[in-house]
């Protein structure tokens, strides 16, 4: 998906709608001048609905479209006819998307279901109608209840992809360029820290048919969890992935110490990314000759699965979705 549409916050205003006004008609023929109350009830007034689609990946859709109005209720009509409800106003928002108060950031829905759906806004209750009230001391009611006042809010729609497994690593440490490998995915990819903007989401084709789906995370930096870099806005998409593939270039000057940092900036965001099943892929192998692999494969490295790869060689690759498939596949820590 190109970065530039990719869309993963929105703040939006709405408005439900009005119930429709209870009716205070009163029966009048030819054959009965004087009849009793028929008035109808008013029409609920419309509702502001979420509804889950798995045919989207992205809240564009949504990005200049600040303010959305239910239709309100229609009054109720003579013969007890109940008026028409309000026109429902139904939001489609991609798997994964959560919707949070904007004043206490609490979350108060998720969608991860295709036709999920749920109530944002209610539409007011519409009114009784006068012949709700009719009774043996007052046989001729000519009151009827109004409408209830349709609900106003803002609410933020946030999106946190939903893949298997996160790619997790700091710039240019070859998450982008491993995602074009092993998927159809085309991220942009360039020699330069900070390349990814936007996560980028590709199905990797396993053995006997089967297959996963790979998030490219945004490359980490040291602070991102206080919010440096891209900093949470990219840290969120992680909570959704079944298992984390950690991944550093066999160049970093330390693995193991780059390996904790971004332990680190996981753990300060959200403590419980720390019992996701992980595998550190060593990348960019192809820069090291036998004797290289022979004295990296001695040092003190992670106490994690380790797969020693080159995206551009293929070396490893294929070890690698293996050890993904058992990461995806066992219960975690």
């Amino acid at each position: 998906m190109s970065s530039s549409n990719f869309v993963d916050y929105v703040k939006l205003n709405l408005r439900s709608g009005k119930g429709g006004a209870g009716s205070a008609h009163l029966l009048r023929t030819r054959a009965n001048a004087k009849g009793g109350p028929d008035g109808g009830d008013g029409g609920r007034g419309g509702h502001i609905i979420l509804r889950g689609n798995a045919q989207l990946w992205t809240l564009l859709h949504l990005k200049y479209t600040k303010h959305l109005k239910a239709g309100d209720g229609v009054g109720g009509g003579s013969s007890c006819r109940t008026g028409a409800f309000g026109r429902d106003v139904i939001v489609e928002v991609p798997l994964g998307t959560i919707v949070k108060d904007p004043e206490t950031m609490e979350q108060e829905a998720e969608i991860t279901q295709d036709g999920e759906t749920y109530i944002l806004l209610s539409g007011g209750r519409g009114g009784l109608g006068n012949d709700h009230f009719k009774s043996p001391t007052n046989q001729t009611p000519r009151f009827a209840q109004p409408g209830e006042p349709g609900l106003e809010a803002w609410k933020i729609l946030e999106l946190k992809i939903l893949a298997d497994v996160g790619l997790v690593g700091f710039p240019n440490a070859g998450k982008s360029t491993l995602l074009s490998v092993v998927s159809a995915a085309k991220p942009e990819i360039a020699d330069y820290p900070f390349t990814t903007l936007r996560p980028n989401l590709g199905i990797v084709a396993y053995r006997d048919d089967r297959s996963f789906v790979m998030a490219d995370i945004p490359g980490i930096i040291e602070g991102a969890s206080e919010g440096r870099g891209l900093g949470l806005r990219f840290l969120r998409h992680i909570e959704r992935n079944s298992a984390l593939l950690f991944m550093v270039p066999v160049t970093a000057a330390n693995i193991r110490k780059e390996y904790d940092i971004l332990l680190n900036e996981l753990e300060q965001f959200n403590p419980e990314l720390l019992d996701k099943n992980k595998v550190l892929a060593i990348t960019k192998c192809d820069l090291l000759d036998a004797d290289g692999m022979r004295k990296l494969k001695k040092r003190k490295l992670p106490d994690v699965p380790i797969v020693y790869i080159s995206s551009h060689t293929g070396l490893g690759i294929s070890e690698l979705k293996d050890e993904v498939w058992k990461a995806l596949h066992k219960p975690y820590f």
